[in-house]
């Protein structure tokens, strides 16, 4: 059975989860949302998400009125499917609608909309098939983006941190546990991840180092050092 870790932003928490593919996500309202729905096509035995992207999950679906076809929603980092910095790695991105009509992906854009509660919905013009929405958070790290991932460092709590370790794992820099939490061993693998990329080894990701380890691992498929329970 998956783990799910949910983070919660309010109280910068992280809550965790056993549960069955059948079952609803966590703080998700009733039956909307299952586990295979949100897994989609990952493998992984680990998943995360945020109180918050639930919340707007189920304000989207009460404006909408009904059932949402998730075609695409969780993807651990070296898993791939999608850009260096997509908000799917981080648990909180949802595209949907792939098996509706036109006319029904514009209500659900449309209800996605009216919410207010995400922190990005992409112009049909750019989803002719289907329906983006993400409830992305935290300052992009690069100047000049609204997509990318925060900095994160020392101390810090997050789903980003969830990503930040499981390319460090997946990478061969053991962070000894996949929590989302950022302790001394993230940090030393940070460290000597940066220093094989030649930047500053200084235990911060930010712009420079979410780069190259983005670049580095997305969908290099599941290493021998990944943490998956």
């Amino acid at each position: 059975m998956p783990k799910v870790y949910v983070y919660d932003s309010y109280d910068n928490k992280f809550f965790r989860y056993t549960l069955r593919e059948n079952d609803p996500m966590p703080y998700s309202t009733d039956t909307t949302l299952r586990v295979r729905e949100f897994r989609g096509s990952s493998k992984s035995n680990v998943l995360w998400t945020t109180t918050a992207a639930m919340e707007a999950w189920n304000l989207t679906r009460r404006t909408y009125g009904s059932g949402i076809p998730v075609g695409y929603a969780f993807k651990r980092i070296w898993e791939g499917g999608h850009g260096t910095t997509s908000q799917h790695y981080a648990g909180v991105a949802f595209d949907v609608g792939q098996r509706s009509t036109a006319a029904n992906r514009r209500k659900i854009y449309n209800a996605a909309v009216r919410t207010g509660a995400w922190g990005y919905v992409e112009p049909l013009s750019m989803t002719p098939t289907w329906v983006h929405f993400d409830r992305r958070y935290g300052k992009p790290a690069c100047r000049s983006t609204t997509a990318g991932y925060p900095t994160v460092r020392r101390g810090s709590r997050s789903t980003y941190v969830l990503i930040l370790q499981d390319a460090l794992n997946a990478l061969g820099y053991s962070t000894n546990t996949l929590d989302g939490i950022f302790g001394h061993a993230t940090e030393n693998a940070l460290k000597a991840c940066q220093r094989r990329f030649g930047l500053t080894a200084d235990g911060v990701c930010g712009c420079a180092s979410w780069k190259k380890i983005a670049e580095a691992t997305v969908g290099i498929g599941k290493t021998a050092t990944v943490i998956d329970s």
